[in-house]
């Protein structure tokens, strides 16, 4: 498993599927041109590159230039790095048919064509984070009160929307996304914030 610090961006769930037998990440699906419409979707990417910056991992044939486009015209080019699956002709075993172009996505190529295509888009370059850093877990959430309580919805609304995210985050969306851009310390801020209107 390569450890890599930005969030990846694929287009769908069987994409994500393979990346997670790779990457050690956190991975976002488009849900294909699903993110045209997504406003949620669109300001969750924008938070996260933000934060992180991100790294867009698309099929090659026209639909994914399509959506990387789309992508690239909403996040700041320097909260960005690209990199791209070559083409490479075939069918994915689940499908019944080739794609539209003939060219296998994400989700068809070989775990090594996807190291390599990270490779070259210069992934490897980055640090590897810090694995002694406290992580904010799923009893810290149930213990601030933003799982497992009558209030928790509410709450972990409240703290979407001062942390600029969107507000349909399950708690264990919420968990995975938190851990990409706060340190435990300014969760903590934040939760005081939220909570009683103060700096812990």
């Amino acid at each position: 498993m390569i450890k890599i610090d930005k969030v990846v961006i694929v287009e769908g769930r069987y994409d994500k599927i393979k990346l997670s037998s790779v990457l050690d990440a956190v991975i976002i699906e488009t849900d294909g041109f699903g993110i045209f419409n997504d406003k949620e979707k669109q300001l969750l990417i924008r938070r996260l590159a933000e934060t992180k910056g991100i790294l867009i991992l698309t099929d090659s044939d026209s639909a994914g230039f399509k959506i990387r486009s789309f992508i690239r015209g909403m996040v700041p080019a320097e909260q960005i790095v690209n990199a791209y699956i070559p083409d490479i002709f075939g069918k994915e075993k689940r499908k019944t048919q080739p794609s539209k172009e003939g060219k296998l996505g994400v989700e068809g190529v070989k775990p090594e064509v996807i190291l390599e295509a990270l490779e070259k888009a210069g992934v490897f370059c980055e640090e590897t984070p810090d694995t002694t850093i406290r992580k904010i877990t799923k009893l810290d959430l149930f213990e601030d009160g933003l799982s497992g309580g009558a209030n928790s919805k509410e709450l972990r609304l409240a703290l979407a929307r001062h942390l600029r995210l969107p507000e349909r985050l399950t708690s264990n969306s919420l968990l995975e996304i938190l851990n990409t851009f706060l340190s435990f310390e300014d969760y903590k801020k934040a939760i005081e914030l939220v909570k009683y209107g103060k700096q812990e």
